[in-house]
């Protein structure tokens, strides 16, 4: 070609994708045979490893996904087996159930038991202030009753509702017990945690003994027997039905 003709030609461009074909993909140019070959003998490589792997199979081979796998849809999935036990095997594992349950909520128990022994204050603080009553006939000796001479105390201990020694014992001893305020706050807060620990395994305790209950009923549930539901289960109880009384030898 001469210089003219080579500048009258007009540079090379692709075609644009028509619309009709957008949705099948992009147009491939002709560059793209080198993808597409790469792509086919990749494809041609894992189908003839796959034949290899057929012809070397040993047919009297059994594995248990032969029968527990199907197709649906097009998509290979497991299938599910149901359980096979016997009623008897329902009620034996029920049975277990409460006797573990059982096992752990008596530990609770005795566990709780061990911790009101330790706390020997009934009251936890922020539970309120505790309340002594007394009781005079006039009202004159509401207006001169001095409670520090009625307990025959300091003024200094009134305030104690516990280890709150009388004047002779103070005339013997000396104060039992911590009475600086820091001390005293350490304490509190200590009995405070143990008290909060206590109502912690208090309610634990008490939700096993509703789940206890609830695996009874459930068991009890597996007999044939005529029944009709009282009342519905509950977060703090089981259901409550009613059973037809049967006569047994």
């Amino acid at each position: 070609f001469s210089k003219a003709a080579k500048a009258r030609q007009r540079p090379h461009r692709e075609r644009a994708q028509p619309a009709a074909r957008t949705k099948l993909g992009l147009l491939e140019k002709k560059k793209d045979y080198r993808l597409r070959a790469h792509d086919y003998h990749k494809k041609q490589n894992a189908l003839r490893a796959l034949q290899k792997k057929a012809l070397d199979k040993n047919p009297d081979e059994f594995y248990f996904k032969m029968i527990r796998a199907e197709v649906k849809d097009g998509v290979h999935v497991i299938k599910q087996q149901k359980d096979e036990i016997t009623p008897e095997q329902v009620k034996l594992m029920r049975t277990q159930d409460i006797k573990y349950v059982e096992m752990k909520r008596v530990a609770e128990a005795k566990k709780i038991e061990r911790l009101k022994a330790e706390l020997h204050l009934l009251d936890a603080a922020g539970s309120g202030p505790r309340r002594h009553l007394f009781f005079v006939d006039t009202e004159r000796e509401v207006q001169e009753f001095d409670i520090a001479a009625h307990l025959d105390t300091v003024p200094e201990l009134v305030d104690r509702v516990y280890n709150r020694p009388t004047i002779a014992t103070l005339q013997r001893e000396t104060v039992k017990g911590p009475t600086d305020p820091v001390h005293l706050k350490k304490l509190a807060q200590q009995r405070k945690n143990q008290y909060d620990l206590l109502r912690q395994r208090i309610e634990r305790e008490k939700a096993m003994f509703v789940i206890s209950q609830k695996i009874q009923t459930r068991k009890d549930l597996l007999d044939k027997t005529h029944k009709v539901k009282v009342k519905k289960e509950t977060t703090t109880g089981p259901a409550i039905y009613k059973f037809k009384f049967q006569r047994k030898r």
